[in-house]
């Protein structure tokens, strides 16, 4: 697997929980963390978690996620995070920033997993 896209994705595991830990425990972060950092992160997240289980699933170390497989799961995040839940459920806000950063993740993970260790 390449190197840099498991240190960049298991970074994003670990940097996620300590950010939900410090929103469950009310210690405060600087705004822009607060709201957007999570939103850039699950992206890569969900994909390398993917990627991990087909991989297993297939029994092939080589397989990679392809750009339309990426792209799909960007924009059902979109979709799903940003124009459905905020109409049913108060927890969700739409927030147009969050689309953008479903989709730089999606780039950036598409970047790091189709480069060479």
């Amino acid at each position: 697997m390449n190197k840099k896209l498991s240190i960049y994705c298991i970074s994003s595991i670990l940097l996620g929980i300590t950010i939900y830990l410090f929103q469950y425990f009310n210690i405060s972060l600087p705004k822009i963390i607060n709201n957007y950092l999570n939103d850039f992160l699950i992206i890569a997240i969900v994909l390398y978690i993917s990627l991990l289980f087909l991989r297993w699933s297939r029994n092939n170390s080589n397989f990679t996620l392809t750009l339309s497989i990426i792209l799909y799961v960007c924009f059902m995040y979109s979709i799903l995070f940003e124009f459905v839940f905020p109409n049913y459920l108060a927890r969700y806000t739409k927030d147009y920033v969050d689309i953008i950063l479903y989709f730089a993740s999606g780039y950036i993970f598409y970047k790091l997993q189709n480069k060479l260790d």
